[in-house]
């Protein structure tokens, strides 16, 4: 029905559509359409960011918050003002990265995104899934390659500035001590939950409490209706696509997965950090052993010094030659299978080759294929179906009062929904073409049957309500174990928080904090051993731990703080026992280093850009932040 409607939006209906339009510009202004002026919210050294660009970016940021429409005025300019902010700091970076010449040529962008995940298809990138992704998300492909060079250019700046970034040895040090230091702490914890369960709350409390807050408990209003469904992914299942169908549909699109030839190779690496003579003599003692019988695979295990392959015997894996550019590339490429090929020097040292496989080029066979053209050819079968159910269904709309009539002409279930409120409901959780087709005023209070309504990319609706509920005040029987609960919870919070003070001030005024704890009915843990990774406390507890003040001899550090679960918990720190770096093993005290190198870096490229904005010329239009906010 949209697309008839789309079909004749033409002739005299356009006409007159747009002489309104034009009336309203006459009356009202085209400065009451902001959203199509020229205006700029900022100009950046000169380059301009439009009202409509920090119009669309607000919106998108607005749009993640699932209650952007109760949002306070005061958050949403907030909100709109940090997003202008920071569309200043990255104009700012691509002025300067422009600037300063960096380039990024075609075949690094050609690279990046071969490389990308999403867009291959057995390791291999596939033009089609590439295409497919780009029209499923609305955009050009140049301008996702102009926005991806952009990207890499800013990149460059960061990976530049990072890399002068360093971390000195004392620096380092002092890190490592204060990531493996420990603190030894008691900890006595009151456990909110089976305190609750303890409580017994009397019903004429329960019909206080309720009594007291008349606006308390409402329902929301809500409807039943009942609907029937077209779901594309069941229609696929009942299609079947016969051997010779498939057969024809590869041979006409077997140009689609022509793939360059590939080959499997293995390879030993022997870097230069015992001197370049020593690695090549070493490479070429290694292709003489494999010559002479050894497996290539055990020494690979032995010798490589490439870590990601050495212990699966060197492999490689599956390559085009596309994947591996330079002299290691060229020379896989120069092998006859089986050959083995030793020393081949690249920027990473000295390499021992072993040919395993070559995969000639062209179309993939239809075996590898299958799946993919089934499910095209199921697709395609699918759409022409749910096309004409939905056809069928708009048309039944002239004639029938019944949705069960409509079901039946169908083959269609009629399937029931109750208690669906303006928030939703199951089974189509918070979609928001159902919501606003149930709460229409056509369906909800003249009864009419729906139009079919797309819920997603594989279902399609039509409903028609058959009972609203009004909004009203749930009885006290309805929400009475809701209010005992909350009239426990509230109790034994009131009673934590008097024991908790009680015991602080009696371990201020020197009193044994087992005895006090057990006084107090708390569960006391004495002496734990603690690093900033233990699990025998709760985190917030633990990072309460190490942040407090390291304890004086003969003077521990008494502290509270309230868990994730609501328990109450009093600690005295009574010890620090210093880190010792050497207990850390070597591979996570390295990563540890890089971690440290990395956010050095990223402090650094920060107070780049800072210094960038303190120098740089930037006009700020306050009236842009005053436009209006459309989604409000």
């Amino acid at each position: 029905m949209l697309q008839h409607i789309r079909e004749r939006f033409t002739g005299v209906f356009a006409i007159v559509l747009l002489g309104m339009l034009a009336v309203s510009f006459i009356f009202f202004g085209i400065g009451n359409f902001t959203f199509l002026s020229g205006d700029f919210a900022a100009k950046v050294e000169g380059s301009e960011i439009s009202l409509a660009q920090l119009e669309g970016t607000y919106q998108n940021q607005l749009l993640t918050y699932s209650d952007y429409g109760n949002l306070p005025p005061e958050i949403r300019q907030t909100l709109k003002s940090n997003t202008l902010e920071r569309m200043i700091r990255e104009r700012l970076v691509e002025v300067h990265v422009m600037n300063e010449g960096y380039r990024i040529g075609d075949e690094q962008i050609a690279t990046l995104l071969q490389s990308a995940t999403q867009f291959q298809e057995n390791g291999v990138f596939n033009r089609e899934l590439y295409y497919a992704w780009l029209d499923q998300t609305v955009q050009d492909p140049r301008m996702f390659e102009a926005n991806q060079r952009r990207e890499y250019r800013i990149s460059q700046l960061q990976r530049g500035i990072g890399a002068t970034a360093f971390v000195t040895p004392t620096e380092y040090r002092r890190y490592l001590n204060l990531f493996a230091e420990q603190r030894q702490a008691s900890v006595a914890i009151f456990d909110i939950a089976s305190l609750a369960d303890t409580i017994v709350v009397k019903d004429e409390d329960v019909q206080t409490y309720y009594a007291a807050r008349p606006d308390d408990f409402r329902s929301s209003e809500s409807v039943d209706f009942e609907y029937i469904e077209i779901n594309r992914e069941a229609l696929a299942a009942e299609i079947e696509i016969v051997d010779d169908v498939l057969q024809r549909y590869y041979d006409d699109n077997s140009h689609r997965f022509l793939q360059d030839e590939q080959r499997q190779a293995r390879h030993i690496l022997l870097t230069i950090d015992d001197g370049e003579e020593a690695a090549q003599q070493q490479a070429i003692a290694l292709t003489a052993r494999i010559n002479a019988g050894e497996p290539f695979e055990d020494l690979a295990r032995q010798y490589s010094k490439d870590g990601g392959t050495a212990p699966q015997g060197g492999d490689l894996g599956t390559v085009m030659q596309s994947q591996m550019p330079g002299a290691l590339g060229d020379a896989i490429f120069s092998m006859a299978d089986g050959d083995v090929l030793g020393p081949v020097r690249t920027d990473f040292g000295f390499h021992v080759l072993r040919l395993d496989q070559v995969i000639s080029g062209g179309a993939l066979p239809l075996a590898q294929v299958r799946g993919e053209l089934m499910q095209e050819l199921q697709a395609d079968g699918v759409e022409g179906q749910a096309r004409a159910l939905e056809r069928q269904l708009s048309d039944a709309l002239f004639d029938a009062t019944e949705l069960e009539a409509v079901a039946g002409d169908a083959g269609l279930e009629v399937m029931a929904v109750t208690g669906f409120t303006r928030t939703g409901g199951e089974p189509f959780g918070a979609n928001q073409a159902v919501i606003d087709t149930v709460f229409d005023s056509l369906t909800l209070s003249e009864g009419q049957i729906s139009d079919v309504v797309e819920v997603d990319a594989n279902r399609s609706v039509m409903l028609r309500v058959v009972e609203y509920h009004e909004a009203a005040r749930r009885s006290v029987d309805d929400v009475r174990d809701d209010i005992v609960f909350g009239l426990q919870s509230e109790r034994a919070i009131n009673i934590i928080e008097d024991r908790s003070r009680r015991l602080r001030e009696a371990l201020e005024e020197g009193r044994d904090f087992a005895e006090m704890a057990f006084e107090l009915e708390a569960d006391f843990t004495p002496d734990l051993l603690l690093g900033r990774q233990s699990t025998d406390v709760d985190s917030i507890v633990l990072n309460d731990i190490f942040r407090s003040k390291k304890p004086s001899p003969g003077h521990s550090r008494l502290g509270s703080a309230i868990t994730a679960d609501g328990d109450y918990v009093v600690y005295m720190v009574d010890a620090v026992v210093p880190g010792r770096p050497e207990t850390i093993p070597l591979a996570e005290r390295d990563q540890r280093k890089e971690d440290l190198q990395n956010t050095a870096g990223a402090a650094d490229y920060n107070a780049f850009v800072n210094e960038l904005i303190r120098t740089a010329s930037i006009e700020r239009n306050e009236g842009a932040l005053a436009e209006p906010d459309f989604l409000q």
